[in-house]
This record gives structure tokens, sequence and C-alpha cells, in this order.
């Protein structure tokens, strides 16, 4: 269940309340008249079933409420209460499967700004996986992986092409591509430096590399990979399944690609620099055409629940 507060000019609380009645799924109905001060208005506050949450938030804003007034949308961790029980039941389809598109857009928009904390996940990971290419080490690759943040860019972009929003589209391939490139020439030092000090050599990167290999080789598993975990991926943040973002993360060759690029421009070797190059750039590119391929059919599918997410006013719920 979602817990919804609205704020709303006196005026239009009418429509708010006409909205939320036939609207599938919602209970919980609490209306206090002139009790808002900034901005000015009344306060609604109601629960709806996450099924019908996108639907009611849709509702609102083709009311401007979202720019007279105010929506805050908080998640429901326990609700004993038989109405909320009647309005799940009502809502169609299942809450886990449910998407609520300002909340993806709000999560995406928040993981895919460029900020220092970004960029230097980006950085300490790229270094963590540039020991473990040297060192032929896969749990300091896979580390790696799960510390890298590049996952949520490339969710804002696929979010961003869906929603037709250039400007957030832009602003995640710009933390993208900031992200990784600071990240490289980071990397590139940090090995120059670990070379002077007598831990990294060119012999460590030359040397057969069973565990870490497939970096800088990539092939067309390479995208189907990329492309497996970026619908995973997707369909974990619609679901607000965090969790399965460790597992995406550790299972496509981004940051270690990355990782093995620089050392090996530190050395200047173009071949492992160019393969694990096309390697980045094949994984980023399938994770985003899953995600925004997910995306869509999410958005067609769950189109088709519409006409059943309204009832008439006054209409008696199901039991």
């Amino acid at each position: 269940m979602l817990h919804l507060r609205i704020i709303t000019p006196s005026a239009r609380t009418e429509a708010v309340l006409h909205l939320i009645d036939t609207t599938v799924g919602t209970t919980h109905l609490v209306v206090l008249e002139g009790a808002a001060r900034e901005p000015a208005g009344d306060i609604v506050m109601c629960d709806v079933a996450r099924e019908a949450g996108d639907e009611l938030l849709h509702g609102l804003r083709e009311l401007d409420i979202d720019k007279v007034g105010s929506i805050a949308v908080t998640h429901i961790d326990l609700s004993l209460s038989e109405r909320a029980d009647l309005a799940e039941r009502e809502a169609p389809g299942e809450a886990a499967d449910a998407v609520i598109w300002e909340q993806l857009t709000e999560t995406s928009q928040e993981e895919s700004t460029l900020t220092i904390t970004y960029a230097a996940l980006m950085i300490v990971a790229t270094m963590i996986a540039a020991c473990g290419v040297v060192l032929d080490n896969a749990i300091l690759i896979v580390g790696a992986m799960a510390v890298g943040p590049e996952f949520g860019p490339l969710a804002g972009i696929s979010t961003a092409l869906v929603r037709r929003a250039p400007r957030a589209a832009w602003r995640s391939l710009v933390a993208l591509l900031v992200g990784f490139a600071s990240a490289i020439v980071a990397t590139t030092v940090f090995s120059l430096v670990m070379d002077a000090l007598g831990q990294f050599n060119v012999d460590m990167l030359d040397a057969p590399r069973p565990n870490t290999g497939f970096i800088f080789q990539p092939d067309p598993f390479s995208f189907v990979v990329a492309l497996l975990a970026g619908v995973a991926g997707v369909v974990s943040l619609t679901s607000s399944k965090a969790g399965v973002l460790v597992g995406v993360a550790i299972s496509v060759t981004t940051v270690p690609a990355a990782a093995n690029a620089a050392v090996a421009l530190s050395y200047g070797d173009l071949n492992q620099m160019w393969g694990s190059a096309e390697q980045l750039l094949l994984n980023l590119g399938g994770i985003i055409v899953a995600g925004v391929l997910t995306l869509i059919g999410w958005k067609l599918l769950w189109r088709t629940q519409r006409g059943r997410m309204t009832r008439p006013p006054g209409a008696p719920r199901k039991h």
C-alpha cells in the first residue's frame, strides 16, 4: 500500500475527492479543511493499493495539484486493516508488478546525478578492479562490480528515453560519461603510481589471466548478458526489489573493462585498451537497449489495465 498526503486549494478539493472515489484500491480517506498554510488549502490523505497508485498520481497531476499544491507519497510497510486488504483485492494485478512511473523517474534522477559521491565511488570501484585485473583476482573484480554505481545513470537514460524527457536523458548521459572518464584517468594515474612503487608491472598485465582475460576479449555473450542484466535491473527498480541490483551489478563487465583499459593505457598496450573499450561499450549499450525495451513493454502491459482502475462514483467496492 501507498500513503498519499495531498495539499490542494479548497476550490479543487471536490475534484480530488471525486478522483479518489472513482479510483479502485483507495481507502482510509481523511480530509482536513483549511489545515494547510504553505501552500494554503486543504489536506487530503488516503491509502491506495500500489497497483492503482500510478493511475491516481496521473489523475492528480492532470488536476495540476503538483503545481498549485503538493503530492507526497510514502510506502506503507505494514497496514493492519480489513479495508486495506479489501482495497488491495479490488485493484487489478499484483503489487510487485506495479510500476509507479513518478517514483521510478524520481529514483532514476536521484541515482543518475553527477555528484562527488558518485564520482568517488566510480573511481574507487575502478581502482579496485585494476588491482583485480593485474592480480587476476576474480574476487576483487566482483567486489569492484558491486561497488560501481553506474547502473543509476543507465536506468536514468532508459527511463528518460521512454518518458521522452531529453533533459533527464542528457543529465544521465553526462553523469555516465564523466564518471567513466574520470575513473579511467584516475586509474591510469593510479596504475603508474603502483608501477613506480613496484606493485604493478607490464609482465603481470601480459601474463595469462584465466580469471580476468575475458574483460578485454568481448564476444556475443557480452551483449547477451548485458541485455539480460538490463532487463533484471529495470524490473528490480519498477518493483522496488533493490536487492536484485547487486546481482545485476556483478553480472556485467563495465567497471572492470574501464579498469583494464586504464591499466593497459598506462603501459601503452593499445590492443588490450581497445578490446576493453569495446567490452565496455557493448555492456553499456546492451543495458540501455534492454532497459528501454523492458520499460516500453511494462508500459504497454499496464495500459491494458487502465480501464479496470476506475469505478463509477458511489459504486460498491468488491469483496
